[in-house]
């Protein structure tokens, strides 16, 4: 839907679809069952999509692109942004860190994301910019070389400028910052780009074509301020490509009552780090939830909060102990009335649908759409 000057979705990877047929069947239902709860058949509504390879390659097959369009034309609905951070199975086995897989550091990644640009270009409707989110580059565990990410990255730039000249439209990338990603706070996206931009041969282009997707979960769990952490990517000319709102844990770890609560969203399929803030100020990492438990069993607490990725309906704070970051939505939303045209692409993205505990578990249809008037309401 229109969103002030720019518009708002939920993001479809909290549907489990690898497939084209999955994925078409997960928007004709789910989505427009939403759009039917929080807007109006006779206003155009946005729709967040989320591809993974498989279905991407199949929706450039033969005529099923322009099938698409022409159904997004019958519903009156609109595509303006796709979520290609996760490449391949996204709900049904082990995600954890192979939804950091293929990296930047690869083809793969590289020509799975001009598919999804191909597509982009070929239903955006007149007069609106299409973007693309992606993993910052790699994951630190991975040790990856930054000179292929880079050459990769910049070959993506010179096809979108390309594209963008073709077409008329205006298409950007945005890098995702996220605990343990190659870059994943302010400082170090700052660094990751002053290094790409060090070796790029048009930088003007660069800045251009790729920007940033601020996840306000993921910068949260960095116990960073909104408003001065997106005033600092600004102010280094940093375009942000889109920004996701989204809400994490929060809990004292040296409250047992909490990590016992806290147990219930230890689950196999994602990655859930954890950050620890010491009471010196400083942040220790755990790789995922797991980790973080075994060393509170053997060392004890030492940090004063825990902030831990996973994804919490905006609208519903988990029961006490726990508690969310929610309010670091509020303060983006707070930002982007002050900075009304700094970005343009908003999306929900509660991907934890399927491993919610059974007391914030309810009809997926429903969840989103009070995600919607939560977000609405705080405007």
């Amino acid at each position: 839907m229109r969103f002030g000057s720019g518009h708002l979705a939920y993001c479809t990877n909290i549907h489990p679809a690898e497939s084209w047929a999955d994925t078409f069947t997960a928007i004709s239902t789910h989505t427009m069952a939403v759009r039917d709860s929080v807007g109006s058949r006779s206003e155009p509504y946005a729709i967040g999509l989320r591809l993974a390879a498989r279905a991407a390659k199949e929706l450039l097959e033969g005529t099923t692109l322009e099938e698409f369009k022409r159904w997004l034309e019958s519903e009156n609905a609109y595509v303006f942004t796709i979520n290609g951070f996760p490449y391949g199975d996204f709900h049904t086995t082990r995600v954890k860190e192979k939804v950091f897989q293929p990296d930047w550091a690869t083809r793969e990644r590289l020509d799975y994301t001009k598919d999804l640009f191909t597509i982009l270009a070929a239903i955006l409707p007149e007069g609106v910019d299409g973007s693309v989110s992606t993993l910052p580059g790699s994951h630190k565990t991975f040790h990856a070389e930054e000179i292929p990410i880079f050459a990769h990255l910049e070959e993506l730039a010179l096809f979108l400028d390309e594209l963008s000249e073709k077409t008329g439209r205006d298409f950007h990338l945005g890098l995702e910052p996220e605990p343990l990603g190659h870059f994943e706070n302010t400082a170090e996206t700052l660094r990751f780009f002053e290094r790409m931009k060090a070796v790029s041969p048009d930088p003007t282009r660069l800045l251009r074509r790729l920007g940033i997707n601020y996840d306000a979960c993921h910068f949260a769990l960095q116990y960073e301020d909104a408003r001065t952490s997106l005033d600092a990517l600004i102010a280094a000319g940093l375009r942000i490509s889109k920004i996701h709102l989204s809400s994490a844990i929060a809990l004292d770890p040296r409250d047992p009552e909490a990590v016992r609560a806290l147990a219930a969203f230890d689950e196999p399929i994602y990655f859930h780090q954890v950050l620890a803030r010491q009471p010196d100020g400083g942040i220790r990492r755990f790789v995922d939830l797991p980790d973080g438990l075994a060393a509170l069993q053997t060392e004890g607490a030492t940090a004063e909060e825990w902030r831990v990725h996973f994804h919490i309906p905006l609208d519903a704070e988990p029961a006490p102990p726990l508690r969310s970051t929610r309010q670091q939505v509020r303060d983006v939303l707070a930002w982007r009335r002050d900075h009304p045209d700094a970005c343009t692409h908003y999306e929900i993205e509660t991907y934890t649908w399927g491993v919610l505990p059974q007391n914030l578990h309810r009809p997926v249809v429903e969840q989103i759409a009070a995600e919607y008037r939560w977000v609405l309401g705080e405007c």
